[in-house]
């Protein structure tokens, strides 16, 4: 038996019966209360502003296409303003699409609504405990990871002058081979192309993007990139701009 309450939770959702049967799947575990449940991202906002210590919690339980201010949009702003408060994102359907913007928002993990409670409870452990679950999900979708390519390709362009303008502070220093991973995430190779080349498994490349991720203090590959790009720390990969991932858009006017 539990001696503290090592989970505390806040559900978000506009359907009161989705809200009712989630406390109902979570209330025999003596590790996680839910300390309260709201309609919206606005009223979850009012919530967290009003919560004394006691009540305050460590993880979100949010579904993702919430009325007014959508789950996306509150993700984003608890991310500013409770840092420390880890987000799982629910959806209707999972997708490759959502994913994306789940990670571009800041979750700590997305699932879609059918997920059985045991995988649940998990998932709000594991959160709870500091972990970027969401890698999970990330890391097999290859989809994904070309969405975050297309977003990457015009990123160089637009890079400030000075290294230094950038809205983050200064982080920790990437280890070697986390820079050789993060040089091929830039390059578009799958999480097994990076193991092949670099002669580690799978297993230990998601280990290296979770170090990064936790080092840069970033929500996702594409911060980790583009910040690694504005230090120095890499070199702009052509196989971004100019294949042979996939033909440009338009080809170059120097070669009309």
């Amino acid at each position: 038996m539990a001696s503290h309450i090592a989970i505390k939770l806040l559900v978000v959702d506009d359907h009161p019966l989705f809200r009712q049967g989630v406390r109902w799947a979570l209330s025999g575990e003596d590790d996680l209360v839910i300390v309260g449940d709201v309609a919206s991202g606005e009223a979850a906002l009012e919530w967290l502003a009003q919560a004394g210590s006691h009540d305050e919690p460590n993880v979100m339980l949010v579904d993702m296409n919430l009325p007014g201010m959508n789950g996306l949009a509150l993700t984003r702003q608890v991310r500013r303003q409770y840092p420390g408060l880890g987000v799982v994102m629910l959806s209707m359907h999972e997708s490759d699409e959502q994913a994306f913007h789940a990670l571009q928002s800041g979750a700590a993990a997305y699932r879609s609504k059918d997920v059985k409670p045991q995988a649940l409870i998990e998932i709000l452990r594991r959160v709870a405990r500091g972990e970027y679950v969401i890698n999970d999900v990330l890391l097999e979708e290859p989809r994904v990871a070309s969405r975050v390519l297309t977003q990457f390709r015009s990123l160089p362009e637009a890079l400030p002058t000075d290294p230094e303008a950038v809205d983050v502070p200064i982080f920790t220093p990437l280890s070697d081979r986390e820079i050789e991973v993060l040089e091929r995430i830039a390059a578009g190779g799958s999480n097994k192309e990076i193991a092949d080349s670099l002669h580690i498994s799978t297993q230990t490349v998601k280990n290296h993007i979770s170090s990064i991720l936790r080092k840069l203090s970033l929500n996702d590959r594409t911060q980790a990139v583009l910040f690694a790009l504005r230090r120095g720390w890499i070199e702009t990969p052509q196989e971004i701009r100019q294949g042979p991932l996939e033909p440009p858009a338009d080809p170059p006017e120097d070669e009309a």
